[in-house]
């Protein structure tokens, strides 16, 4: 395989590149001079990424839940570029409602894409970058996948499943020379508020309960204080560094919140260890 220094900059593999952070990340990495497999689901809606760089970008249909797609935009990334130093696990989407609330089908899909699916880009990509002894997988988390709030269950279910995986990932692949960072923003400027997440039937039983953090919601699209583009660049910084961290919070936000749900854990953990500490058998008596 080619080593990153043919050509111009590293070679990034990212899904979910038509909007939203993908995007954001797709010309924060171009504008460092790295070259880019940009994928969408329509390959149509991301040609724009591939004439404004046609050198340096090359485009791919790839919805994450098809197998044949995920090895196919693999196999383009080696083929056009002879190796990939980044992949970016971006495709996903929100969902907002009481577990209840949610179909079978509702859980079962949101799990195909947020978890599944990024989980199968990765075991695609990951041949590939123990053949170069090198690569870094940045999986797009949320500070849901540290802490769930009212009316985000299912969501928050996929990026815990996602974080999880990914943190034993991270031990595996370490000695290989592959690195995993999981990004965990928090409210930012993208369609995540508007157009993207999927809101279930409500049932009347949970109108009062979810009547706040709805309305809240509601409001969220567009005044967002986060920027996608410094995001994004925060995104290529870690992707460059020698030691990167597992995890990354993005934004205000994220950082009080992850510290403030720590806290609180460690208090509850305090409060409960009278109750579940001693269980354990006891211990043999000294001879």
């Amino acid at each position: 395989m080619s080593t990153p220094q043919d050509g111009a900059g590293k070679v990034w593999l990212i899904t979910g590149t038509s909007t939203g952070f993908g995007r954001a990340i797709a010309r924060a990495a171009l504008a460092r001079g790295h070259r880019i497999v940009a994928t969408a689901r329509k390959e149509g809606d991301v040609a724009d990424l591939a004439a404004e760089a046609p050198e340096r970008v090359r485009t791919a249909a790839l919805d994450v839940t098809d197998p044949v797609a995920v090895t196919a935009a693999v196999d383009r990334a080696v083929a056009e570029f002879g190796r990939i130093d980044v992949v970016v696990n971006n495709a996903g989407y929100g969902s907002r409602g009481a577990f209840e609330e949610f179909t079978d089908a509702q859980i079962r899909a949101q799990f195909e894409v947020n978890v599944f699916g990024a989980l199968a880009v990765t075991r695609a990509v990951l041949p590939v970058m123990r053949a170069q002894g090198s690569g870094h997988v940045i999986q797009m988390s949320s500070i849901a996948g540290v802490r769930s709030a009212l009316g985000g269950s299912a969501y928050s279910a996929t990026k815990m499943a996602l974080e999880g995986a990914s943190e034993g990932l991270a031990a595996e692949v370490a000695p290989l020379g592959i690195k995993v960072t999981m990004i965990e923003p928090g409210p930012f400027r993208t369609d995540f508020a508007g157009r993207s997440p999927v809101v279930a039937d409500p049932i009347p039983a949970y109108a009062e309960i979810l009547e706040t953090s709805r309305a809240r919601f509601a409001t969220l699209d567009g005044t967002q204080p986060g920027d996608p583009e410094r995001a994004a660049r925060a995104v290529v910084d870690v992707a460059a560094m020698d030691d990167p961290p597992l995890r990354l919070p993005l934004g205000a936000n994220a950082f009080d919140t992850v510290r403030d749900t720590f806290h609180a854990r460690l208090a509850e953990l305090d409060a409960v260890e009278p109750l579940g500490r001693d269980t354990d058998f006891p211990a043999a008596a000294a001879t």
